[in-house]
């Protein structure tokens, strides 16, 4: 792996997990919004409904992957194309489609 992926590589994690959990925080509350009239007055626990927020993020995961993705590479080459770097790697002879492989 060349040095050029690894940094493209770093700058697209710290995006990318914020994005994720700011995209499955958003989906979720989407959830609980969507079922707390049913939570509402029943008497649960914290637990369970710490229990049933758990599974459903396991659901939503599918939904907040894709998103969390083209939201990261969109930040992190939109920074590259800021700071002038994506200039300097055209320049230097290397396609953009090789930059955006990794």
């Amino acid at each position: 792996m060349k040095r050029l992926h690894i940094y493209v590589i770093k700058s697209f994690l710290g995006p990318f997990f914020m994005t994720f959990f700011i995209c499955l925080f958003v989906l979720l509350m989407q959830f609980l919004w969507k079922y707390v009239d049913d939570m509402v007055g029943k008497g649960l626990e914290w637990s369970l409904i710490g229990e049933l927020i758990f599974y459903a993020s396991f659901g939503l995961l599918p939904l907040a992957f894709p998103l969390s993705v083209l939201i990261a590479s969109i930040m992190t080459f939109g920074s590259l194309g800021e700071n002038y770097e994506l200039v300097a790697i055209k320049s230097s002879g290397i396609s953009l489609f090789r930059i955006m492989r990794p």
